[in-house]
């Protein structure tokens, strides 16, 4: 890590910590454990769309495509209302008077189009028996840590990260909220044979964007003029988005999300963990990440 960055980390406050409780070895907010039935017997419906993810593996950037192909390519429908109100976040809740996202999404006319972070073991079941369709993405753990490290450091809703040399620690022992990436990424690739799922890694999406959005497309059984596709583009490229406040969580209050201290929406690009990894964490990352992923068909790519 360079000087600068480290200067930069040593000057932050500390946030209070929100509090924390397991839900069947998960780590949670305490207001999801505190509402987790609710959310357990969340009723889905055939035509949900549910966007599944690890937290910063993309999930706004999913949902922006998303909402794009569902109005086609309309930019004033897609700026109608901030993205957590757009796509309810299922088992995410707030303190009274805010909106929790079971409250959103049971609110909503259909077709709706949703948010988890929840592991797939977690997922209420209605979805699975609706054969609701899924749209999973994966990010790689490396890039994933990094960006949720930040994250957790702007964002008050989230426990504390401490300093980056325990962060990695905590990550890598799946102690952060929504649990292991490890178990994430791969609980999901074994239901992807099982369920409606279309399974879409990060990695491709910056390497040919297009392409990508045309497998979102099929999946959706949707046809778009080339004109729109090509507008979708444009619109969900990560400068644009950054500069969109419908998308950028920057209508939340600092109290919420403080983007003086990292922005929400930071760099994008896979391959930044480079600048943060020491040769030595590195090298110990790669030992404990073969083990946990030992026996796994799956493959991450950690730059392009």
């Amino acid at each position: 890590m360079s000087l600068e960055n480290m200067k930069d980390l040593q000057l932050e406050e500390k946030h209070p910590q929100p509090e924390t409780k397991e839900v069947n070895g998960i780590l949670m907010t305490k207001m999801i454990s505190d509402n987790w039935e609710k959310i357990w017997n969340f009723q889905a419906k055939p035509d949900d769309l549910l966007i599944a993810t690890y937290a910063k593996a993309g999930t706004t950037w999913t949902q922006e495509i998303v909402d794009m192909i569902q109005n086609d390519g309309d930019l004033q429908k897609c700026q109608r209302a901030n993205t957590f109100d757009r796509h309810p976040f299922i088992e995410w809740a707030l303190p009274p008077p805010l909106n929790s996202g079971l409250d959103l999404a049971n609110n909503m006319p259909s077709p709706r189009t949703l948010k988890t972070h929840l592991p797939v073991q977690m997922l209420p079941p209605s979805f699975w028996k609706e054969n609701s369709k899924i749209i999973y993405v994966a990010r790689n753990a490396k890039d994933c840590l990094v960006s949720y490290y930040h994250f957790s450091r702007m964002n008050k809703m989230l426990p504390d990260p401490g300093t980056w040399e325990e962060y990695v620690e905590t990550f890598k022992a799946g102690k952060v909220l929504w649990g292991s990436w490890y178990d994430h990424v791969k609980g999901w690739w074994e239901a992807k044979d099982q369920h409606r799922i279309l399974y879409l890694f990060y990695e491709d999406m910056k390497e040919d964007l297009k392409r990508e959005i045309e497998k979102i497309l099929k999946f959706l059984e949707k046809d778009i003029p080339e004109e729109v596709l090509n507008k979708i583009i444009y619109h969900t490229s990560f400068d644009v988005m950054k500069q969109n406040p419908m998308a950028n969580y920057t209508t939340l209050p600092t109290s919420i999300m403080d983007h003086s201290i990292s922005p929400f929406m930071r760099k994008g690009m896979p391959g930044d963990w480079k600048n943060y990894f020491t040769v030595a964490q590195n090298e110990e990352f790669d030992k404990d990440y073969q083990k946990k992923m030992a026996g796994s068909t799956m493959t991450f790519r950690t730059e392009i």
